[in-house]
C-alpha cells in the first residue's frame, strides 16, 4: 500500500498539478518512496514540455527498469521537440518491454506496468498507434488503470469514442472508484457531449474546490468544457486564471482554448488573432494549428478551380 505522501503525489499527477510536483523535495534516497516520487517528478517535467529538466533529475545509469523507461521517454520528447529522429529511443523502449516479460526480471508488477505506460505513450506520440495499443494491452482486460487511461486517450484522439467507452466499461468491472477512473469517464464525456457535458463540468469543478490542489490543467479543462456548453465568459475566466497560475505564459492547450474563446467573444477580435499568431509560432505542430492550416490549404486548392467573372459595368 502507498504511503499517504505518495498517494497525494499520485493524485496531483493524475489531476495535472505538475508545477506542484516539480517543486517537490525528494525524500531520503533510502526511503521506499524515493524512486516512485522521483519518477512522478520527472514525468511532471515531461508533461510541462521540459524533458531536459527531467533528464537532469534522473540518474544517468540505473538498473531500475521504470527509471530507464521514464528516462527514455524524456529523451524521446526532447528529440521530438528538436525535430530529431527518435527511432533509436523507441527501440530502447521496445527492448525494455521485452525485458519485463522475462522470468528473471527484477521488477514488480507496478514497475512493469509503468514501463508499458511510458513506452505506449512514446509509441503514440510517434504515430505508432497499433504498437501503442498492443503495448498497453488494449482489448486484453488489462488491470492497469493508467494503461487504460492512455488507451482511452489514444482512441479519443483517432475519433473512436466507441472503443474508448468499451475500455472504460471493462475497467469499471475491476477498478475501484478511483479519481483516475472518474477522469477517464470525464474525458469520454467531454468528447461525446453526453448529458450536455455535465459529468466533466461537475468533476472538474469538484476537484478545483480542493484547497490543497493548484492545477492550471484542470482550469483549462473546465474552461474547454464551459466553451462547449456555450458559457464563453465563464470559460475565459477559467483560462485567464490558468494563464495566471502558469506565470502569465499559457501552455499550448490553454493558448489554443483562449484563441477559440476570444474568437467567440463579442468584442476584441484582435485578441483572438494575437493568440492565434502566438499559437502558430510557438506550437506549429499543435493539432488545432495543423488542422486549420490543412483546411486553409484545401480551401485555396478548391478556390483555384473557380474563375471569378469580371464585375458587370453599367452601360452609359
Amino acid at each position: 500500500m502507498d504511503s499517504s505522501e505518495l498517494y497525494h503525489i499520485k493524485q496531483q499527477f493524475t489531476l495535472g498539478a505538475y508545477k506542484s510536483l516539480v517543486d517537490l523535495t525528494l525524500p531520503d534516497p533510502n526511503s521506499p518512496d524515493y524512486n516512485p516520487t522521483l519518477i512522478y517528478k520527472a514525468r511532471a517535467y515531461i508533461a510541462l514540455d521540459k524533458p531536459s529538466e527531467a533528464l537532469k533529475l534522473l540518474p544517468s545509469e540505473s538498473e531500475n527498469l521504470a527509471l530507464k523507461a521514464v528516462s527514455a521517454l524524456a529523451k524521446y520528447v526532447e528529440a521530438e521537440s528538436a525535430e530529431q529522429g527518435g527511432e533509436s529511443i523507441l527501440e530502447e523502449l521496445r527492448d525494455l518491454c521485452v525485458e519485463i516479460e522475462g522470468d528473471d526480471v527484477e521488477a514488480d508488477d507496478r514497475e512493469k506496468g509503468l514501463v508499458k505506460v511510458l513506452a505506449g505513450t512514446a509509441f503514440a506520440r510517434a504515430g505508432e498507434v497499433e504498437e501503442a495499443l498492443e503495448t498497453l494491452g488494449a482489448g486484453t482486460h488489462t488491470e492497469n488503470l493508467e494503461a487504460v487511461s492512455v488507451i482511452v486517450q489514444i482512441y479519443l484522439s483517432i475519433n473512436r469514442p466507441d472503443l474508448a467507452t468499451k475500455e472504460f466499461n471493462l475497467a469499471k468491472r475491476w477498478a475501484e472508484d478511483d479519481i483516475l477512473l472518474q477522469l477517464i469517464e470525464s474525458s469520454i464525456a467531454l468528447v461525446t457531449g453526453k448529458d450536455a457535458y455535465s459529468d466533466p463540468h461537475s468533476f472538474y469543478t469538484e476537484q478545483l474546490a480542493n484547497p490543497s490542489l493548484s492545477s492550471p490543467h484542470l482550469l483549462t479543462a473546465r474552461g474547454v468544457t464551459r466553451l462547449l456548453r456555450g458559457e464563453v465568459s465563464a470559460a475565459k475566466s477559467d483560462l485567464e486564471e490558468a494563464t495566471a497560475q502558469l506565470g502569465g505564459a499559457p501552455d499550448k492547450e490553454t493558448l489554443a482554448a483562449l484563441t477559440v474563446a476570444n474568437g467567440l467573444g463579442a468584442t476584441k477580435l484582435a485578441d483572438a488573432e494575437q493568440c492565434w499568431s502566438q499559437l502558430k509560432s510557438q506550437y506549429p505542430t499543435f493539432p488545432l494549428v495543423k488542422d486549420i492550416e490543412r483546411k486553409a490549404a484545401q480551401f485555396d486548392d478548391l478556390a483555384s478551380n473557380f474563375e471569378v467573372p469580371p464585375l458587370a459595368v453599367a452601360s452609359a
